[in-house]
């Protein structure tokens, strides 16, 4: 069995994204990330972020996820990066619908959920790799994200750099 599209599905997410993020002064990443997550019509979509970082990529997600009544987990490093998201989503969406998980390192949290539909992670992060190649996803298939992937020169699938 094979995710399937829902172009109906997708526009919604993308005109409530546009909306959510009119305020931020960021790239149209959200709204496609949004529309892609909602079109494939995801159950578990999956995120790594921390304090200081762009925030409509991670409101754009939980967009999708209401729209595809799906789970939208992200995961944090600390508790002042998960006050920070709160915060931030609250504004944003009037919503509390996404689960914050805080860990230290982003690939045991990756490991511990299971069906994951579509996953954005930072490539800032040193482990995203890993935590790319550790998670469980959907026995329909998975959209796997590397965001802020302009900061690596090249990386091997083991996570090395050179």
């Amino acid at each position: 069995m094979k995710l399937v599209w829902s172009p109906e599905t997708a526009s919604n997410a993308y005109i409530h994204t546009i909306r959510a993020c009119k305020s931020y002064k960021e790239s149209s990443v959200a709204e496609y990330l949004s529309a892609t997550a909602a079109g494939w019509n995801t159950r578990l979509i999956v995120e790594t972020w921390r304090r200081g970082d762009p925030i409509a990529t991670s409101v754009g997600i939980a967009v999708a996820a209401i729209h595809t009544c799906g789970r939208h987990v992200c995961i944090v490093p600390d508790e002042e990066s998960r006050t920070e998201y709160e915060n931030v989503m609250k504004r944003a969406l009037s919503s509390e619908a996404t689960e914050v998980v805080v860990g230290e390192s982003a690939e045991d949290v990756v490991e511990r959920l299971s069906g994951v539909d579509f996953m954005v992670v930072d490539s800032k992060r040193r482990e995203f790799v890993k935590a790319l190649g550790l998670s469980n996803t959907s026995e329909m298939c998975a959209v796997l994200v590397c965001n802020n992937a302009t900061h690596i020169l090249s990386l091997d699938l083991n996570g090395t750099m050179f």
